[in-house]
């Protein structure tokens, strides 16, 4: 079935989602996000979709990419904000990724570095100036810590725990709470990526 959010054509391929309303979340999608952000986005697929490779979610080549299964529209909704940040980074990647958000982030992960040391843990040292992503480090944070845990230890830190993996994912998550919650709790945990986001938006 075929739906629509802006002129962006959203297909479910296979099964529809048991729990969320497609035409829904594409009106939330539309109270929430501006349509000249989804400049990159060709289209939308929702499904149980190989390309996720057991992800919730994925940005790949002008398609959004998402999950069948997830419980809540919230949920989706989501995927779906944190997945148009990632199509923004090939247009606005040199703007973004400048060095003073570098500088915030590596020192964002020295500083986990040193508060998972102070709870008996054993972070590799390179991880800890380390920018990009890691499956070692996504899986040691997942497996090794725990998202409960990395919750605790990440608050006032990261917007989110899973800020932490890299810093693509610190952007794509603080597009997520920017537009999702908050944007000014944004702005006193991550200054700079507050006015990275807000340079994006604004052009």
């Amino acid at each position: 079935m075929e739906y629509y959010l802006y002129n962006v054509p959203v297909f479910v391929m296979g099964e529809a989602p048991p729990y969320v309303s497609v035409s829904e979340f594409c009106t939330a999608a539309e109270e929430v996000i501006p349509a000249a952000l989804l400049a990159n986005v060709d289209v939308v697929y929702i499904g149980n979709l190989r390309e996720l490779s057991g992800r919730n979610a994925a940005y790949n080549n002008g398609a959004i990419y998402m999950t069948n299964s997830e419980p809540t529209s919230e949920d989706m909704l989501e995927n779906f904000v944190h997945e148009v940040a990632h199509s923004l980074e090939s247009a606005f990647g040199t703007q973004i990724y400048t060095q003073d958000l570098i500088d915030e982030f590596k020192g964002k992960r020295k500083k986990l570095f040193h508060i998972l040391q102070a709870h008996g843990f054993n972070p590799s040292p390179v991880f800890a100036s380390y920018t990009e992503y890691s499956p070692l480090w996504d899986k040691y944070l997942s497996d090794s810590v725990g998202y409960p845990t990395l919750l605790t230890l990440t608050m006032g830190l990261f917007a989110s725990p899973y800020a932490a993996t890299s810093i693509q994912e610190y952007f794509a998550n603080g597009f997520e709470k920017y537009y999702l919650e908050e944007p000014w709790d944004l702005k006193k945990v991550s200054p700079v990526l507050f006015d990275k986001i807000e340079t994006v938006v604004n052009v």
